[in-house]
């Protein structure tokens, strides 16, 4: 482990499972101290298309799974819906440790429908967590960041938010990920717009989504069977790349988890960072407007 993150401190938000805990438990191993946040400390009862469904994982899980491992990590709940605690999240963890160094909106839960049968609760729910909350908490730990001289802030994006291949597949017809892909597709364009506004502050802004999709507790329900899935470690590696270097050499990225680490030869490590992994070529099946190097 290369520990390119001692004395940081990050927030990932929706760290309780899933992609966030993936990221957490890698920043960590490099050193960072991470704030691990979701709704509570329970495992959540989500619902999506009327049905309720308690999905695994805790935050405490996260944490101590950080801690075996030798990092260091604190528990912080917070409903990202309720705007209250949303605004409050990055002035608890500078409470906390004086500092945020590197913030990730990866929090989000999505509930699919075709356009003409989705409801506008949906829609403003959609737009509310992809949007909204990055908009509130990067708002929020900007002034930080630009007192301490650096900060880093990764947004997590989606291959859904790239133009669909043309003839459309069955998937794009009958999926329902209109709103969710349109969401992203605004998160990306607002990653490279906010990366040009801070990068004199040296604060870098880049957007990381996975190449294919990665079938986590979550999003499991809306993943096909037969749909190509991918490690998240990638994912993982890539949102790291994202976190330590200055502004002027990295910002204003849309990268994807397979694409970027391949087209850059980067060394893909475990969760822990005791392991490179082996190297994984796009699949044929990626959206061919992914850019290998980043958009």
């Amino acid at each position: 482990m290369t520990q390119l993150l001692v004395g940081k401190t990050a927030l990932v938000t929706g760290s309780s499972r899933g992609i966030g805990r993936a990221i957490a438990q890698r920043l960590a191993a490099e050193g960072a101290t991470v704030a691990v946040t979701a709704r509570g400390h329970a495992p959540s009862t989500s619902v999506r298309a009327g049905v309720s469904e308690v999905i695994p994982g805790s935050i405490d899980e996260t944490v101590a799974l950080i801690e075996r491992a030798g990092g260091s990590a604190f528990g912080l709940t917070a409903d990202l819906e309720d705007a209250a605690a949303r605004a409050g999240l990055v002035d608890s963890v500078v409470e906390r440790t004086g500092r945020i160094d590197i913030l990730v909106n990866n929090a989000g839960f999505a509930d699919y429908s075709v356009v003409d049968e989705m409801t506008l609760d949906t829609f403003d729910r959609t737009v509310e967590q992809y949007l909204r909350t990055p908009f509130v908490l990067t708002k929020a730990a900007v002034p930080h960041m630009r007192n301490q001289g650096a900060g880093w802030i990764v947004n997590i994006g989606s291959a859904t938010g790239v133009a669909p291949v043309r003839p459309y597949r069955d998937y794009n017809k009958t999926a329902g990920d209109v709103v969710y892909a349109s969401c992203k597709a605004a998160l990306h364009r607002f990653t490279q717009g906010v990366a040009a506004e801070l990068m004199d502050s040296n604060i870098a802004v880049n957007c990381v989504g996975p190449s294919t999709a990665v079938r986590t507790p979550g999003a499991a329900a809306l993943i096909p069977d037969t749909f190509p899935t991918e490690p998240v470690e990638y994912l993982a590696e890539t949102v790291l790349a994202m976190c330590h270097l200055p502004a002027e050499q990295r910002t204003g990225l849309v990268a994807f988890s397979l694409h970027y680490p391949w087209s850059q030869q980067l060394a893909v490590h475990s969760l822990d960072g005791g392991t490179v992994l082996a190297e994984l070529e796009p699949p044929a099946t990626a959206n061919p407007n992914i850019l290998p190097a980043g958009l």
